[in-house]
Parts: structure tokens; sequence; C-alpha cells
């Protein structure tokens, strides 16, 4: 009797136990009755927020290798592929845009008095060079920088593939390589017009008389508006912001880490963008936007009237330098 009650409590046990293994059996089997290998598996997107990175195992010293996945990563990719292709678009559009409406409606501004006929020196060879040494590397740089950001999407379908290729092949050593032009260029300007550019009493009156774009004033200024020394400000920290962040990714991994290499490319993209379109601006008022301007930094010379106009502080002094040394006996 004893026996029989214990064999049966026995059973009933085991009909229990396997009443209860029941569900986790059947998450393990499939439908065919083979083994589920996804049973046990965490879900991807639980296992990515337990973890800000998820690494392997290497025996190799370059501990970036071990990194098999970065939820970072997915941000800059979105940023890279989504994010700079829209905003860089709007904002690179958009200026040129706002640049049409400003010709179509305002127009270029011309020499009211007309030329005179007499030049004077308003910029040496130097600062030429310096100017044009930084100009030829920026336009180079922005080609070939939009042809990483829009290739894909403008060049590419037209080219194929392998034409494609080598042209962004020769583009990455062109940006690699001229890259160093540029920042000398910078170096020069940002030292060679410092003084010039300082803010001075005359900016407030020629910010008062609406910057010369009234055709019926002509606002007085020095050697350089306020309008020209934002320009100069500007250039000068975004060339600083992106020759320091374009370092970063040329020599990538020099005590930086890839979140460090993201947020740098990010830097680099976003002043990149906004430095293309400021200068777009630049051009149009060193060119079909105002008479005689590009006169300046083409040949150095600019009109009496023009300079009279638009720089009549400069004109004064610089006059007033010239007779001082005619006046002066040379020794």
């Amino acid at each position: 009797m004893f026996v029989l009650v214990r064999n049966s409590l026995v059973i009933f046990a085991l009909l229990v136990l396997g009443v209860g293994e029941a569900p986790s059996l059947a998450q393990k089997l499939g439908t065919d009755g083979a083994p589920n290998p996804d049973a046990s598996v965490v879900n991807q997107r639980t296992l990515l927020e337990q973890a800000p990175r998820i690494e392997g195992r290497i025996d190799i010293p370059d501990v970036k290798a071990s990194v098999l996945i970065q939820p970072a990563g997915r941000t800059w990719d979105y940023f890279h592929e989504v994010l700079l292709h829209w905003g860089g678009a709007i904002m690179l559009l958009g200026t040129l845009a706002m640049l049409i409406v400003a010709y179509l409606v305002v127009g270029p501004l011309r020499i009211s008095a007309g030329r005179s006929g007499q030049k004077i020196i308003r910029f040496i060879a130097f600062e030429r060079f310096s100017h044009w040494l930084t100009a030829t590397s920026f336009v180079v740089l922005a080609l070939t920088g939009l042809n990483i950001t829009f290739g894909k999407i403008l060049l590419l379908p037209i080219v194929g593939p392998e034409t494609f290729s080598e042209i962004s092949q020769i583009a990455k050593y062109l940006h690699n390589f001229v890259s160093f032009a540029f920042m000398t260029g910078v170096a020069l300007i940002a030292v060679i017009f410092f003084r010039h550019n300082l803010p001075q009493r005359v900016d407030l009156e020629w910010i008062r008389q609406g910057g010369g774009f009234i055709k019926s004033k002509h606002a007085p200024a020095g050697r350089f508006n306020p309008g020209e020394k934002m320009v100069y400000w500007l250039s000068v920290a975004a060339g600083l912001f992106i020759s320091a962040s374009g370092l970063v990714l040329l020599f990538p991994f020099y005590g930086t880490t890839i979140a460090d290499m993201q947020i740098a490319h990010v830097v680099h993209a976003v002043i990149a963008m906004l430095f293309v379109a400021l200068i777009l601006a630049h051009i149009y008022i060193g060119t079909i936007g105002m008479e005689g301007a590009f006169e300046a930094m083409g040949t150095g010379k600019v009109d009496l009237n023009w300079a009279r106009e638009h720089h009549d502080r400069w004109l004064a002094e610089s006059l007033e330098d010239e007779r001082h040394s005619a006046a002066t006996p040379a020794e």
C-alpha cells in the first residue's frame, strides 16, 4: 500500500512539472518541432538600451576594433545621410534665392558720380596674394566637400559608378592637401587685416546711414565698413573651427575616440555649409552686386569716386599720407 501511494505521488509530481515546462518547451521548439534559435535571444533594442555600446574580444592593441555596435553611430549616420542633406540644401539654395531676389529688386550698386578716371591703391600685392590664396583654396575645398555630401545624389546618377569613384578619389586627395593652403591663407588674412577690422566709432554712423544701400546716402567708413568687418570676423572664426575639426578628421584617432571623430565631422560639416553660404554673399557683393568692388582685389586699385562713396574716411587718410610723403624730401 505504501509503495502504491509513493508511486502515485511521484507520477503526480512529474505531471505537474511537465505542465509547467510545456510553455517553455514550446517556445524553444518551432511549429515543426525543430529547436528555435531565437528563443533565448535578447531583443536588439533592449540590448542597445542596456549598454551604450557592444564590444567583443580582440587580440590586437587597437581597442576600436573591439566595438561591434555603437548606437551613437546610427545618430551620426542619420545626420550625415538625412539632416545634412536637407539642411545643407536649404541653406545653400536659400542663400542663392535671396541673392537673386536682391539683384532683381535692388540691383547692383552703381558709382553714383560715375567713374573719375583716377585710381588709388587699395590693396598691395601681398594682401591680394593672401586673399586669392585663401579664396582659390576655399573654392576647391567647397566643391570637393560638397561632392562628399551631395555627390551620390547629384553626380553619381549622371556619370555612373566608375567615373564617380575616380572623381571622388581625386576630390578626396585635393580636399586633404589643399586644406593646408587654405589654413595658411586664413592665418595670413587674420594677421594682415586684424587692426583694420577692429570696431571704430564711424561704424555706428555707417549703420545709421543704412550701410550704403540707401542710394541717396553715402555712409561714412574707414578702410573696411562694418559689413566687411563682419565677413572678416566670421571668416576667421569659421576658418579656425573648420581647420581644427578638419585636422582631427585628417589625422584620425590621434588621441581621439570614435565619438570624438563623429563630433568633429558634425562640426566640420555644419560650419562648412554656413561658410559656403557666407562666401556666396561675399562673392555677390564683390562682383555683380557692387560696381568697382572687384577691381580692389583684381588690380589692387579702385576709382576715386568709388572710394569716396564707400570708404571716404580711408580715402581722406590715404590722400593725406600721399601728400605727406610727397612733401617729405627723400634722404
